[in-house]
C-alpha cells in the first residue's frame, strides 16, 4: 500500500440513468464529512454528476446539482415521439431520441466551458464507435464530452468530438475504477447508482427496457471489478440504496432517492468510516417481498 504521503484519491461516478440521483445524496454526506477527492472520474450520467461536481466541489456546488436534479422531468432526457421512433425503424436515423432537450438541458446548466476550467481534474469516460476503445476526455469543451459519454447507443445518435465520433462511457467501462488506477489512484471511492431491486414486474418500452438491461450489466461488472481491483488499491465502494422501486429511465421519486441516500451514506460513514469492505451487499443478487411498504426501509 502506497505511503500516506502519496496517497492520491479518486472519485468515480458510474453510470445509471435517473438512478444518478442516488449519487447526489452520496456526495452531500461525503463532502459534509470531509472527504475531498484529487480527482474525478465519471461515464454516462456519473460524468454528468461528476464533472459537476468538479467544477464546485463544496455543499453550494452539490446544491446546485441537487436542483437541477429535483427539476428534472423524464421529458426532459428522453423526449420518445412516434416520428423519431418511424424513421428509426425505418433505417432513416439510428436513434429513437432526438438528442436536442438533452442538449439544451446541459447546456444551460454548465458550471464551466471546457473541462480543464473545473476545479479539480476530471475525466469524462466514452466509447470510440468505429474500434470500441475507450476514450478518457480530460479537457475541451464540456458540453460535448458529457453528451458523448451518455450516448446510449441506438437510444442517442453518436457524439462528434475532438475528430471522432464517440457513444456512451457504458460500453468499455460504465464503472471506470480502472481508469482511476491508470490515472493514478491508490484510493478510490466509487459512488454506483445501484440496482431497481424491487421493481415489480420489468420496465415498460424500449428505452426504459434498455437502460433496465444495461444497468444490471453495468453492476455485474463493478462486482468483477471490485474483486480484481480491491487488492490492487484502497477500494471503497458505497453502498448503494436499497430496496429501490425505480428504474433507470424513471424520475419520479429524485428527491426521495437523493434524501435516502444522503441519510444512508451519512449512517454508514458513522459505522465504519471510509473502509475498503469489498462489494457491498446491496450489490449482489436479491429479492424482495413485492406488496410491502418500502419507502421506510
Amino acid at each position: 500500500m502506497a505511503s500516506a504521503q502519496a496517497v492520491r484519491t479518486a472519485f468515480v461516478f458510474a453510470g445509471g440513468g435517473s438512478l444518478g440521483a442516488v449519487q447526489v445524496g452520496m456526495l452531500k454526506a461525503l463532502i459534509r464529512a470531509g472527504m475531498n477527492p484529487d480527482f474525478v472520474v465519471g461515464a454516462s450520467v456519473g460524468a454528468l454528476n461528476g464533472a459537476y461536481f468538479a467544477a464546485q466541489p463544496s455543499e453550494a456546488g452539490i446544491q446546485r446539482l441537487e436542483r437541477i436534479w429535483n427539476r428534472l422531468q423524464r421529458a426532459d432526457v428522453f423526449p420518445l415521439s412516434v416520428f423519431n421512433g418511424l424513421l428509426a425503424i425505418l433505417g432513416r436515423r439510428d436513434h429513437l431520441v432526438a438528442p436536442a432537450h438533452l442538449r439544451r438541458l446541459v447546456e444551460s446548466e454548465l458550471p464551466c466551458e471546457n473541462l480543464e476550467d473545473a476545479r479539480i481534474p476530471c475525466h469524462v469516460v466514452a466509447t470510440d464507435v468505429l474500434d470500441g476503445r475507450e476514450v478518457t476526455i480530460a479537457s475541451g469543451p464540456l458540453a460535448s464530452a458529457l453528451l458523448a459519454s451518455a450516448a446510449i447507443p441506438a437510444v442517442f445518435p453518436s457524439v462528434a468530438h475532438a475528430g471522432r465520433r464517440l457513444m456512451d462511457g457504458a460500453i468499455t467501462n460504465n464503472t471506470p475504477i480502472s481508469t482511476a488506477v491508470s490515472l493514478g489512484a491508490t484510493r478510490m471511492v466509487v459512488l454506483p447508482t445501484g440496482l431497481s431491486c424491487a421493481l415489480a414486474e420489468p420496465p415498460r418500452g424500449v428505452v426504459a427496457f434498455a437502460l433496465h438491461a444495461l444497468n444490471l450489466l453495468v453492476m455485474r461488472q463493478l462486482l468483477c471489478d471490485i474483486e480484481h481491483f480491491s487488492s490492487r488499491v484502497e477500494l471503497i465502494v458505497v453502498p448503494p440504496l436499497c430496496p429501490v422501486t425505480a428504474s433507470a429511465y424513471d424520475f419520479s421519486q429524485t428527491a426521495d432517492l437523493i434524501h435516502r441516500a444522503e441519510a444512508t451514506t451519512r449512517l454508514w460513514l458513522q459505522k465504519n468510516g471510509l473502509q475498503p469492505a469489498g462489494a457491498p451487499q446491496q450489490l449482489l443478487p436479491h429479492e424482495h417481498a413485492h406488496g410491502n411498504d418500502l419507502s421506510a426501509i
